[in-house]
């Protein structure tokens, strides 16, 4: 099978990947009008194409928050990625590792830090926080990310309440997933996915159940889940997170250059331009659309890093010419892993890289540090 874009590896894993997790990934909030944003924005911004430029010696090696990437991207946080597919997680993780970027597990993962850190023989990653209610439990993950060897923390702010998905709602998609008769035809059309579960003793959400002071069971933690995120969230938080953590932290959920400077103060060493995926506030401005005004804000006080839309590398271009110094992907890599697993992503990364590299040297570029706005028409 040769797969050349990532719209391939998305259809692929739609047939796949059971209804309910795959909708769970491929949508928005209420209208989608923000998910189809962060798409459709990048395609406006159009590149400038030189020649007669040596181009012979390329590179897309980079940095993110001190640490050599091989192109400028990490693995974003997401929640349920081991219900994509089986062990996802780790299978992601282990991609990422071979390829040479960040790994970001979510706190909502079903593969567990210690799991992860197992199966990549404790290989720097990048850990995602929630801040819930239980600042223990809080303050324990936060111990527990050291123990695993992440090399920085991801502290995500802007799920202090669910934004309404609608696909979710009609799927049942809840925590754990309501299984109708009608979620358990669709997974029994699913044998790949079904034998992977079977097979995986990581099947809840590895990160809580049995940490979480009460929560032994799936039922505790629906229950304990429904009272947690904190809606009480505030900078002071933040403060109190570097403070505990003491090595590198990234503040994920920046659509405002308000919010930017405050961050900075709060000590982050990064600032993600992020609006969920466009799975929260329906009606925001695409990620892209904002990302240049939030780098004139923080005026390299910070590291800028971009999530949200890309599809390709020619999006990881665009974001780096605005300003960005590393990029994410969530969707495109959950769209590899449910239709190919460890390969599948192994290969998005690799469509991304060569889609990144060949548009550079179009644009007349040779490394990453060398591109900036010239190379779009704006």
């Amino acid at each position: 099978m040769v797969i050349t874009c990532i719209e391939e590896l998305r259809h692929l894993a739609r047939k796949r990947v059971p209804k309910m997790f795959y909708d769970y990934v491929d949508a928005g909030s209420w209208t989608e009008s923000s998910y189809r944003a962060n798409e459709a924005d990048f395609q406006r911004i159009e590149f400038r194409q030189r020649v007669a430029v040596d181009i012979s010696q390329r590179s897309t090696a980079s940095s993110m928050v001190g640490q050599s990437v091989a192109m400028p991207m990490a693995i974003a946080p997401t929640g349920l990625t081991g219900m994509i597919h089986p062990n996802g997680e780790i299978l992601a993780a282990r991609a990422a590792k071979t390829f040479g970027i960040p790994f970001t597990l979510s706190t909502m993962s079903i593969c567990s830090l210690e799991a992860v850190a197992q199966a990549t023989d404790h290989h720097p990653f990048w850990f995602q926080l929630y801040v819930m209610r239980d600042r223990q439990f809080v303050a324990n993950l936060i111990e527990r990310a050291k123990a695993a060897n992440c090399s920085a923390l991801v502290v995500t702010m802007d799920l202090q309440v669910f934004g309404q998905r609608h696909k979710d709602i009609k799927n049942g998609l809840s925590t754990p997933p309501k299984l109708t008769l009608r979620n358990l035809l669709n997974i029994a059309g699913k044998p790949r996915w079904c034998r992977g579960m079977l097979a995986t003793t990581h099947r809840n959400f590895g990160n809580i159940i049995g940490h979480a002071s009460g929560v032994d069971s799936i039922d505790a933690m629906m229950a304990w889940t429904q009272q947690q995120f904190d809606p009480c969230l505030s900078w002071r938080d933040v403060e109190w997170i570097k403070q505990r953590w003491g090595g590198k932290l990234i503040v994920k959920g920046i659509m405002d250059v308000e919010d930017a400077r405050l961050a900075v103060e709060a000590g982050a060493d990064a600032i993600i331009v992020s609006n969920h995926g466009g799975r929260q506030l329906d009606g925001v401005s695409s990620s892209i659309s904002l990302l240049p005004e939030i780098v004139a804000a923080v005026n390299k006080e910070v590291e800028v890093h971009f999530d949200g839309g890309i599809r390709s590398g020619q999006d990881v271009l665009k974001a780096i010419a605005l300003g960005a110094q590393g990029t994410y992907i969530g969707r495109s890599m959950l769209y590899g892993l449910g239709a190919l697993g460890e390969q599948g992503v192994t290969t998005a990364l690799n469509i991304i890289r060569n889609e990144f590299d060949l548009s550079m040297a179009f644009c007349g570029k040779t490394n990453v540090e060398s591109i900036g706005a010239d190379i779009l028409r704006l």
